[in-house]
């Protein structure tokens, strides 16, 4: 019964995040990334503490994807915000 419980969670939350990013306007998307960076920092640090504590192979397992996809997250956000600053930095003459 747990394991139905964590998936409906999953799916809930995957399809109500994947509606949310559809709805925000293309202007607002960099400043986003922004403030997931910080989001992604704290999954990095929760699949850390469960890749320690978990039993078996799935916990590590999935501790793995979650940090990598975590990983790409914020070094693509951080990517994304130093380009964005740049544009407003002035052109040296």
């Amino acid at each position: 019964m747990q394991d139905f419980l964590f998936i409906f969670v999953f799916v809930i939350a995957a399809l109500l995040g994947f509606e949310l990013i559809n709805k925000v306007p293309p202007t607002l998307h960099t400043p986003l990334m922004s403030g997931s960076n910080a989001i992604s920092g704290i999954t990095v640090v929760g699949a850390l503490i469960c890749a320690q504590s978990g039993e078996g192979f799935l916990a590590p397992a999935l501790a793995f994807l979650a940090i990598t996809f975590a990983m790409i997250n914020v070094v693509g956000g951080y990517m994304v915000t130093d380009r964005m600053l740049g544009s407003f930095k002035k052109r040296a003459k």
